[in-house]
């Protein structure tokens, strides 16, 4: 099963894939991570699956089939506990490892496969040279979200941890107390060093150069060229950080922010809790990220997520392109709808579901808001259940609030489409800037079924992005546009 795009979200409407990890095996691109349930009431329902893509062309993505199921674990033969965020490595031997969590469980899984897309088979928790395994002792905390990296030195660096996200958190559980460096064995699976911190989380950052962005989850160790960049999700939840080192196991300084699923930073700084109301700074629905970067053809991309359905457990991967100065450091990604690409064709039909970017007339606000504060808002959702049929498209657009797209190279178009649904009255307004002058405007009247209005469009020859802009009463549901 094959799709060919180079949006973002880069995989079908139906694929849920949070927590990315991607690696280059060869001459394919490889994406692994979770894997959400459309509709899920807890994170990572699903098995692991991978998908790849060729190296030569980043539209042309493969879904690679199972690669790991939950009951695969011996600590899991009923399948009750969900896998959450893996990472993979080429070992020494050639062979491929995966790297897991269960949920709340203290071991970290390790999967062995003769192949990067699987399947994998079970090898070993990772254990000290008694055989215990980590997360078993009495002076270890809980595994969380590995990360592992098998240097060009043959060294096997493995990143495990999680800190807290609020000072009350860090009263409530002794196991959220900061992220670890460990060194394996050349099996893969026994530990060479004991577990030693890395970067600061909450408790141990006063004076260190990361507040405000200290470690939370989501470990993920690269090296380009010879410096070591470890990028994890922070405190602020929303956003992916890094630090940099000349060394995978010490020395890290805070870098700054690669990406944040609201935007938030790129509009002036914001602070954003789980209880606060929409915020017109934040672009997107937000809540928390989890990914990685990696060089592909000379560039660089930024792998995160975004949420879903208004709620935190039905993420998808999406990715930004992202800039290295010649300092090695990264300036923070703009989320866009282009994904691999410079920009999109000014032509043709897209989907509603590829908007980098939307809000209600208010702003936006965390996925797991109350139904009472995010019932006037818009969001991604599909009619279908969790499977390979669903369609996806921007459901409750209510007065003022705005879709947006990034990037298009536009040249003679003249006409725009759109294929809306909803008891509703009104016209969406497609400009080029949030506040900018009218390239058209659309006139919808209210239908049940999926129906399709036009206008006239003028826009100048170049690169736009392009913002939906709802006005009227009732609710809008948007399944695309098409530009001819």
């Amino acid at each position: 099963m094959e799709q060919t795009t180079l949006c973002s979200p880069f995989l079908p409407d139906w694929e849920y894939i949070p927590d990315g990890e991607p690696h280059i095996f060869g001459d394919r691109l490889y994406l692994f991570g979770s894997h959400d349930r459309f509709g899920g009431k807890r994170f990572c329902l699903n098995d692991y699956v991978v998908w790849s893509a060729p190296l030569s062309d980043l539209s042309a993505w493969k879904y690679e089939g199972v690669s790991y199921r939950k009951d695969q674990d011996p600590d899991n033969p009923r399948g009750k506990l969900e896998l959450w965020a893996p990472d993979a490595a080429q070992g020494p031997d050639g062979r491929y490892y995966l790297y897991y969590c269960l949920a709340n469980h203290p071991k970290i899984g390790v999967a062995i496969s003769d192949k990067p897309e699987g399947p994998y088979s079970f090898l070993d928790h990772v254990h000290d040279r008694d055989g215990v395994p980590l997360g078993q002792r009495d002076h270890d905390t809980r595994p969380f979200d590995p990360a592992v990296l098998v240097d060009s030195d043959g060294k096997i660096h493995l990143y495990s941890g999680q800190g807290p996200l609020t000072p009350r958190h860090m009263k409530q559980e002794k196991n959220f107390k900061c992220t670890y460096h460990m060194e394996l064995e050349a099996d893969m699976v026994t530990l060479k060093t004991e577990p030693v911190p890395l970067i600061p989380s909450l408790p141990q950052s006063a004076g260190t150069g990361y507040e405000g962005h200290e470690f939370h989850e989501g470990s993920s160790i690269r090296r380009f060229g010879e410096k070591y960049y470890f990028i994890y999700s922070s405190v602020q939840c929303h956003e992916l950080c890094w630090a940099v080192s000349n060394r995978p196991d010490s020395g890290f300084r805070f870098g700054g922010t690669l990406v944040s699923n609201g935007d938030i930073g790129l509009n002036g700084q914001v602070t954003m809790s789980f209880n606060s109301k929409a915020n017109p700074a934040v672009r997107n629905y937000i809540g928390n990220n989890h990914g990685s970067v990696e060089k592909i053809g000379g560039r660089y991309y930024v792998f995160y997520h975004r949420h879903t359905n208004r709620h935190m457990f039905s993420r998808q991967a999406c990715v930004a392109p992202i800039e290295m100065l010649p300092d090695g450091s990264f300036s923070q990604a703009e989320m866009t709808s282009s994904g691999f690409a410079d920009s999109l064709p000014g032509k043709g039909f897209y989907s509603a579901r590829i908007a980098c970017q939307l809000y209600s007339a208010d702003g936006a606000l965390f996925s797991t808001s109350p139904r009472n504060q995010n019932r006037k808002h818009p969001f991604f959702t599909q009619d279908e259940p969790d499977g390979m049929t669903a369609k996806q498209y921007i459901a409750n657009l209510q007065n003022g609030a705005t879709a947006v797209f990034k990037t298009f190279y536009m040249g003679d178009v003249s006409e725009i489409l759109v294929t809306v649904r909803g008891r509703t009255c009104g016209k969406l307004i497609v400009r080029d800037e949030e506040h900018g002058p009218d390239l058209a405007c659309i006139e919808i009247k209210p239908s049940r079924k999926w129906i399709v209005f036009q206008a006239p469009m003028k826009v100048n020859e170049g690169r736009h992005p392009l913002y939906f802009t709802f006005l009227g009463v009732g609710s809008l549901d948007f399944m695309g546009f098409e530009l001819r």
